[in-house]
């Protein structure tokens, strides 16, 4: 199994950036898809980001035209970069790499805490 290791995450103020990483031990093209979920204290998991082997990307509602999903295949690695960032999206970030639509790889989470 591929593992997935992230990197990145901080404190950083309202209107502010980071980038988040996500290292895997193999070559990505292990996986159909990969993508970032977040999880808020007392809240579930939730879906930020995707892209595919082949490029596509899709992103919730709530963070649109503020975060974008890349990846450099020769790092085996993929990014999201995060800008305008809000107190709302404080929360941990997960890496997932699908190998199916049933069978996935996460990484161990870094924290991201934006303040008002």
């Amino acid at each position: 199994q591929v593992q997935l290791v992230e990197s990145g995450g901080g404190l950083v103020q309202a209107g502010g950036s980071l980038r988040l990483s996500c290292a895997a031990s193999k070559s990505i093209f292990n996986f159909n898809a990969m993508g970032w979920y977040r999880q808020a204290p007392g809240k579930r998991r939730e879906f930020v980001a995707q892209i595919t082997s082949g490029g596509t990307t899709n992103y919730a509602d709530s963070v649109k035209g503020r975060f974008t999903i890349s990846r450099d295949n020769a790092k085996n690695t993929v990014y999201l970069q995060m800008n305008n960032l809000k107190p709302e999206d404080t929360a941990a970030y997960y890496c997932r790499g699908a190998y199916s639509s049933s069978f996935y790889s996460w990484g161990q989470g870094t924290q991201v805490t934006v303040s008002s």
